[in-house]
């Protein structure tokens, strides 16, 4: 028998809510060309999301590997002279302080397997010049370029880079020389985005008001269920919300359609948060915990910050956050 309730993963529930191409387009054409209608859901084809690459210099190779939340060719963009461009999206909970880090890979893995892709057609040095065959790529070839589009659903506002530059300490009259790397980054409790598709306006129209910490959770409440009664809200653009708010949602009680759904997206929203807040809080006396007793011991910060992954089940970054935060409390006790 499936249980009642069940866990609305949110890169699963995003990453299928953007697979469908109609919803797809109207995010790029939103965010690339201010509503326009340049893309057409018609003339997308989705592509492996799994991709891997080997970088090579100087007889050194290194095997690498990224999985892309969606990704989407499309066929033809005769409005930009464009026939191929492959669209990627990546949908993010959590600010991620290298993320145009991350944006590079993806795309530079997508250019390599364009070119490893092309550049097994030249196996031989037939009909190439010396550059070329040393190249494995002729002067004329030419790749698809990539377009990548990151949303963030986080409760935090987004205090990260969103460009390589604002990654590095750079002196203001060496950055004309520093090739940066921008992303095309939308954040969902602000996105300011002139949608065509129902379902995508619902979607951020509804975020935006759960992301809203100004409103008090009843003025929230009452104004998401106004919103949902007024629009008729779509089953998946709820199943979707609650995806992206990293809630538990009863699957019966999203049969219909209106106030129902709503209030119990925002019941379990309220409650998700409250045991989160209870779980953090236990973390958090953990790791003080884990930390006094390492520093005790004459531990280095090194086997402290292993011990909190272990213990805690945490990434690194959370580890150091752990350790930042309460080693200066003990510090100060000392």
């Amino acid at each position: 028998m499936m249980a009642k309730t069940q866990n609305l993963k949110p890169d699963t529930v995003l990453k299928n809510y953007w697979s469908h191409n109609g919803q797809f387009a109207d995010l790029f054409n939103a965010v690339l060309f201010g509503g326009k209608q340049v893309i057409k859901p018609g003339e997308l084809e989705s592509e492996d999301t799994e991709g891997s690459w080997v970088l090579e210099h100087r007889g050194y190779a290194e095997s690498f590997q990224a999985s892309r939340d969606n990704i989407k060719i499309s066929k033809r963009s005769t409005a930009y002279g464009v026939s191929l461009v492959m669209l990627g999206l990546e949908s993010q909970e959590h600010i991620h302080y290298a993320m145009p880090l991350r944006v590079m890979g993806y795309d530079y893995g997508t250019y390599k397997r364009q070119y490893d892709s092309n550049a097994g057609k030249y196996k031989k040095p037939d009909g190439l010049n010396e550059d070329e065959y040393l190249s494995r790529m002729k002067r004329t070839d030419r790749f698809m370029p990539v377009i990548t589009i990151v949303v963030y659903y986080g409760e935090k506002p987004w205090d990260g880079a969103v460009s390589l530059h604002g990654m590095l300490h750079i002196p203001e009259e060496m950055k004309k020389f520093v090739n940066d790397y921008k992303v095309a980054f939308v954040e969902a409790r602000n996105s300011g985005l002139r949608f065509h598709n129902i379902n995508n306006r619902d979607l951020f129209h509804m975020l935006e008001i759960i992301l809203d910490k100004s409103l008090p959770r009843n003025k929230a409440k009452e104004n998401v269920i106004q919103y949902a009664k007024e629009h008729s809200v779509d089953r998946t653009v709820i199943m979707t919300v609650a995806g992206a708010a990293n809630c538990k949602i009863d699957y019966n009680a999203l049969v219909g359609k209106g106030e129902v759904d709503m209030c119990t997206l925002f019941d379990e929203i309220a409650r998700e948060h409250e045991a989160k807040g209870k779980i953090e809080g236990k973390a958090e006396g953990k790791a003080e915990g884990i930390i006094e007793t390492g520093l005790d011991c004459g531990l280095s910060e090194n086997d402290i910050l292993e011990k909190l992954q272990k213990k805690l089940d945490v990434s690194f970054q959370a580890a150091q956050d752990y350790l930042k935060k309460f080693k200066n409390q003990n510090d100060i006790k000392r």
